[in-house]
């Protein structure tokens, strides 16, 4: 048999009893007669627990002290993990990031991981341990520990199954697979059994929960299966990520998500010359601020303006960048929105399919709801719209594409979305 990595999010071990049903779930697999490597993340919402804590220390704590604190969270995850498995009768050991050699770049709070040790690992494997590893952490070369950001332990599992040529990485969560859509918004909504690496990359960057968007470049890159499983129903197989290549496409759209962590920036009477767009984007992209959505449109007096979003967190650092710009072409006011909600439509199924974006369109206008931007890509199309039309948008394109199931989903605990 071959290595299979198994990933638990924090709801999945947020106390002693997830903890056991954890473990039961990798002796499960275990037994089938695989070696199994185990990624945690913190349990429950320690993290968030942390970062509180640290912010009434001080209101901008030190992002290296904050991968400091926040780094723990994990390694009390993965001994008490290791401690129920070892008490049912396997050998198991947990290792921290930087125990494993999990390399990263020397940035703080938002690293890349580039490079996995595995001698320590295989050493272990061959020993028959099950290695139950903290997820959402590195060390820099010079032995700094650094972490991922949010999301960041389903990059570490990816990574390591990756780096370990594993079979499949398994997601475990507090749902069954990929839905459709968030079930909270359409209880009846679809389950999907297989889907792309493609479509999960885009649903997971407008706004789905299930895995982080560096997770699914990872398996994509390395063309690692993944399975988004119940922590709960371990006999549900969940949802498959494999290549787009190896799917027979049935439906346009495979999902539908909402991002309401964008705001919208405008930057007016920007002059209309060779290097203004270079420059604006070029210093947000210095500091590390992606940008979305773009809209540049021609005014009067042969100056431009520049519409874009931004996620919220990114906000305040993107303002003051902003400002610096804006006095050296002198240009006009900023303006922001912050009551918007990014709705997607994604689906590798769109290519060559016309007339997908009209639909999306009059299924929104027959709605009364009206679109402040689009953004398209191959397999995409975002709309930007009022904040509270979020959830009515999303009903009105699941019934548009017939998403929806004749069966509610169930769940348990916090609910990641698509």
């Amino acid at each position: 048999m071959g290595i299979i990595v198994q990933k638990f999010g924090g709801t999945s071990v947020a106390d002693a009893q997830k903890i056991h049903n954890a473990a039961n779930a990798v002796i499960r697999e275990k037994e089938k007669g695989n070696d199994v490597v185990v990624v945690v993340s913190a349990m429950g919402h320690t993290t968030d627990y942390l970062i509180k804590l640290a912010k009434e220390v001080t209101p901008s704590p030190n992002s290296r002290e904050m991968d400091m604190l926040l780094s723990t969270g994990e390694q009390v995850s993965i001994a008490l993990l290791s401690m129920a498995i070892q008490s049912h009768g396997y050998k198991a050991i947990s290792m921290n990031g930087q125990q494993v050699g999990i390399i990263t770049e020397n940035i703080h709070s938002k690293a890349r991981i580039v490079d996995i040790k595995t001698e320590k690992l295989k050493k272990y494997l061959n020993e028959g341990n099950i290695i139950v590893v903290a997820g959402f952490q590195g060390v820099t070369p010079e032995g700094e520990i650094t972490t991922l950001g949010r999301g960041g332990s389903d990059t570490s599992a990816v990574a390591i199954a990756a780096a370990l040529k594993a079979e499949r990485c398994d997601i475990y969560t507090d749902v069954e697979g990929v839905y459709a859509t968030d079930p909270r918004i359409v209880p009846n909504i679809q389950k999907s059994d297989i889907i792309s690496y493609e479509e999960m990359l885009e649903l997971a960057r407008v706004g789905a929960n299930v895995l982080h968007p560096r997770s699914v470049e990872t398996a994509k890159q390395f063309n690692v299966p993944l399975r988004v499983r119940s922590s709960f129903k371990l006999d549900n197989l969940g949802t498959l990520i494999i290549g787009v290549d190896n799917m027979e496409i049935y439906k346009p759209v495979a999902g539908v998500a909402a991002d309401s962590s964008q705001i919208r920036i405008l930057l007016s009477e920007l002059p209309d010359i060779p290097g203004t767009a270079a420059k604006l984007f070029g210093a947000l992209a210095k500091n590390n601020i992606s940008v979305d959505m773009i809209i540049q449109s021609l005014a009067s007096n042969n100056t431009n303006s520049i519409a874009f979003t931004v996620n919220e967190e990114d906000y305040p650092s993107a303002i003051e960048i902003i400002n610096e710009v804006k006095k050296e072409f002198n240009a006009g006011e900023i303006l922001t929105d912050k009551d918007i909600s990014k709705v997607s439509i994604v689906g590798a199924g769109m290519v060559d399919r016309p007339g997908i974006a009209a639909d999306m369109f009059r299924a929104l206008a027959d709605n009364n709801i009206n679109i402040k931007m689009i953004s398209t890509s191959e397999i995409k199309i975002s709309c930007l719209v009022e904040k509270e039309n979020a959830n009515k948008a999303i009903k009105a394109l699941c019934k548009e594409f017939n998403l929806e199931s004749q069966e509610k989903a169930v769940v348990k605990g916090d609910l990641p979305n698509v």
